[in-house]
């Protein structure tokens, strides 16, 4: 009989959690839903429509009928949506590129984020943001940034922030999209040394695969590639933010962080997985896109959560930093790509 209150209790909790929840999360899919029909039939990056629709409707963020579920979607699904990421990587995808390749991915990432966090410190902006925008650029744009973002100390203008870094990865990845592949004709790169060159430096997937694809589609299939083993870096990156910034957390709120947080752990999961081969690929097809709809959807809501006039106040030396870190990676990318033409 207790047993049966017990169960009794947990659904009816459950239930309550899951019609709290239920406006706001339809609310940030159809926000979703809308920013791909666009992304499809206009040619716009999903991501940057999902985030401008969100700021839009900042309005329904507000405390009400739809505020908890949209703090779940930002929260929650923005953490399986990286963590299902994972099952798109493989030790296999790692070994094709070749070790000079690999070495040039590792050291552009880990130069970048120092880079940034250098030039943060002499241009007067914090640490965390620096970090937040050099990881994003470093590895994967907007998932990076809401990955990154997810496990760093929370204060007032982390959500600002956040979505500064998604709009700026996601405007200079479009720009890049349409800029790198001129850039690669006029330096005479071959289609598999252009692809590289792409998959390196364009910050977010979606640009990746249509700046690749305009030029061949051995480009697309390189810089696809190339992409997805700078996605794999996304795991080890968060987990050393992690330990960084552990001992803040542990004075701010008394609790420790995990070393590895939840979804990481997920996204190692799928990736050590996919490398076994156990997950079929009409299963990695189908997880891949519920990774894209779970991200869209909840960076809509973080739009949502978030009001315009704060982003403005981030100044212009935020921009420049963005900016910088963009160009300082394709700087280096191209010098590393020429010396391993060179070698």
């Amino acid at each position: 009989m207790k047993l049966q209150t017990v169960y009794g209790l947990s659904g009816q909790r459950l239930a309550g959690q899951l019609k709290a929840y239920l406006p706001g999360v339809m609310v940030a899919v159809l926000v979703a839903l809308a920013a791909q029909f666009v992304a499809e039939h206009h040619g716009a990056p999903a991501m940057l429509m999902a985030l401008l629709f969100g700021i839009a409707l900042n309005f329904l963020g507000e405390p009400g009928p739809t505020a908890a579920g949209i703090g779940f979607t930002a929260r929650t699904v923005l953490r399986f949506g990286v963590a299902v990421l994972g099952a798109r990587i493989s030790v296999e995808m790692l070994t094709s590129l070749g070790w000079g390749m690999i070495g040039l991915l590792v050291g552009g990432t880990v130069a970048t984020i120092l880079f940034g966090v250098a030039l943060a410190r002499l241009i007067g902006q914090g640490p965390r943001f620096a970090i937040l925008t050099a990881g994003a650029v470093a590895i994967c744009g907007a998932s990076a940034a809401m990955a990154i973002a997810a496990v760093l100390p929370k204060d007032e203008r982390s959500e600002r922030n956040l979505l500064f870094t998604v709009l700026g990865v996601t405007v200079l990845s479009t720009i890049a999209m349409i800029l790198y592949p001129i850039l690669t004709n006029a330096l005479g790169f071959d289609d598999v040394t252009a692809g590289a060159f792409i998959g390196a430096t364009v910050h977010d997937v979606a640009q990746v695969v249509g700046a690749g694809f305009s030029i061949s589609d051995t480009a697309g299939e390189t810089s696809t590639l190339v992409k997805l083993i700078r996605v794999s870096f996304l795991a080890p990156v968060v987990i050393v933010i992690t330990l960084v910034w552990q001992r803040e957390q542990t004075r701010a709120d008394g609790t420790r962080p995990p070393i590895v947080p939840g979804f990481v752990a997920g996204f190692l999961c799928l990736a050590t997985l996919n490398s076994l081969g156990l997950i079929p690929e009409t299963l990695g097809a189908f997880l891949a896109g519920l990774s894209s709809w779970a991200l869209l959807a909840a960076i809509a809501a973080v739009g949502m959560k978030t009001d315009l006039r704060n982003i403005i106040k981030v100044g212009g030396g935020a921009i420049a930093l963005i900016v910088a870190e963009t160009l300082f990676l394709a700087g280096l990318v191209l010098a590393g790509i020429s010396f391993l033409e060179f070698a």
